[in-house]
């Protein structure tokens, strides 16, 4: 089942991107969370209503893996529209530790009902889910230039009663975008810099924003392969992605096999691997920011992974407390490439200067590594069902060849890093983008 769920969501990945690059991603993402919700309420309704077939729970998590798939490209897009490059690792590392937030808390929900009542395990979710995609429909604002109106700010004056030098962006932000006036109507994406000469930029009010009659199409499939990077990173993203789900599907069982504890201690045990992946996520993005190297920190979080990887399927056996710690340093390790080539990667290459200023390429770009990525989530745990039979070392030494083959995709990338120039300080390259 878990199989079922993991390939339909691959499939439906490469799909989702280009459908998703087409339509209001408000009104998509609505759509996906709610139909998740319905589906993973019905996984749950199963155990309710005393449900054996194991073709009805197959159907189910089928349905739910290809709605699923509504998710990631959408909120990668609308993040992606509202932050530059100059900052973005670090933006999207903290952001994104919200997918380890969902999985300790999925984690927490599933164990509470676990051992009593397993259907609430995917009623509950189901519901906050459903919540969830009303609080996006009602409050979701795709990109900075879908705000209807610009509220002017009151001069600020000072002592000699001269208005200060001040000003005030839009939606709150400390940046002014230049009005087009004319046919279009349209606030450019163009920042404007604070006035030298001590004047104040006054937005104005009531300013409707209608898109430009010559916005770019939608890029193609092919299109989106052809940027470079994206292939390599979505083969990286294949193997690391594979290592990372079958520590999400696997281990509180392997938890339950080697420290004996029972099913909820071992599930509450493995949230440590996601508080790991929060830290590494974060230190990931920060970092890249800093070097302006993406591919290279991404190599040198999976270099280190390996041993560490090695490492904790020894000292698991002796105890609890080393186990609790290399949790956690293999949570970071792990999930911080996968985190960075997710997000900031995948924002940076969705609006790659190849695509000569065509912004529409970034949900379809991010499904494609995500979609492919998905692929090794799909593999990984399969592969960890066959291998653990023969011993917990054989799943090891899978994920360890996973993780040198995820590097080696990348050493290309991180050849062209490093005989690169020295990247632009980050004010430079925000400004440089607009």
């Amino acid at each position: 089942m878990d199989y079922s769920f993991l390939c339909a969501y691959a499939i439906g990945m490469y799909l989702s991107g280009i459908i998703g690059e087409r339509l209001p991603i408000r009104w998509y993402l609505t759509v996906g969370m709610l139909t998740s919700g319905l589906f993973t309420c019905l996984f749950g309704l199963g155990y309710i209503y005393n449900i054996h077939s194991v073709g009805f729970y197959i159907f189910v998590q089928i349905a739910n893996g290809l709605v699923q798939t509504t998710g990631w490209p959408s909120v990668v897009t609308c993040i992606g529209n509202w932050f530059g490059k100059g900052r973005r690792g670090l933006i999207m590392g903290l952001w994104n530790s919200h997918t380890s937030v969902g999985n300790i808390l999925g984690s927490l929900i599933a164990g509470y009902w676990v051992s009593s009542n397993w259907g609430l395990s995917f009623i509950v979710p189901g519901l906050i889910i459903a919540l969830m995609g009303l609080v996006c429909f009602l409050f979701l604002i795709e990109h900075p230039n879908d705000l209807m109106t610009i509220h002017a700010q009151n001069p600020v004056l000072c002592s000699n009663n001269k208005p200060k030098k001040t000003w005030k962006g839009m939606n709150g932000h400390k940046e002014l975008y230049n009005y087009k006036g004319g046919k279009d109507q349209s606030w450019d994406a163009e920042l404007l810099l604070p006035p030298d000469n001590g004047s104040v930029y006054v937005p104005v009010q009531q300013v409707v924003v209608v898109k430009s009659e010559s916005e770019p199409s939608a890029i193609s499939f092919m299109g989106a392969l052809r940027i470079p990077g994206v292939i390599e990173f979505s083969l990286c993203l294949l193997f690391a992605k594979l290592v990372s789900y079958t520590f999400l599907f696997w281990l509180p069982l392997y938890i339950t096999k080697t420290a004996h504890l029972d099913a909820k201690k071992a599930g509450d045990l493995s949230t440590l691997f996601d508080v790991g992946g929060i830290v590494g996520g974060i230190l990931a993005g920060l970092i890249s920011d800093k070097m302006g190297k993406r591919a290279t920190t991404c190599a040198v979080m999976l270099f280190l992974a390996a041993p560490t990887l090695y490492g904790f399927s020894m000292i698991s056996e002796f105890g609890l407390g080393p186990t609790i710690g290399m949790l956690v340093v293999c949570g970071g390790l792990v999930n911080g490439p996968y985190a960075l080539i997710t997000t900031a990667v995948s924002a940076d290459l969705g609006t790659h200067k190849s695509l000569k200023g065509n912004a529409r390429a970034l949900s379809t770009v991010t499904a494609i590594i995500d979609g492919t990525g998905s692929v090794g989530a799909a593999l990984g745990p399969l592969l960890a069902g066959l291998l653990s039979e023969g011993g917990w070392n054989q799943v090891f030494y899978m994920l360890m060849t996973a993780d040198f083959l995820a590097l080696l995709l990348l050493l290309r990338l991180v050849m062209k890093e490093m005989t690169h120039s020295k990247p632009l300080p980050s004010t430079a390259v925000e400004l440089k983008e607009h």
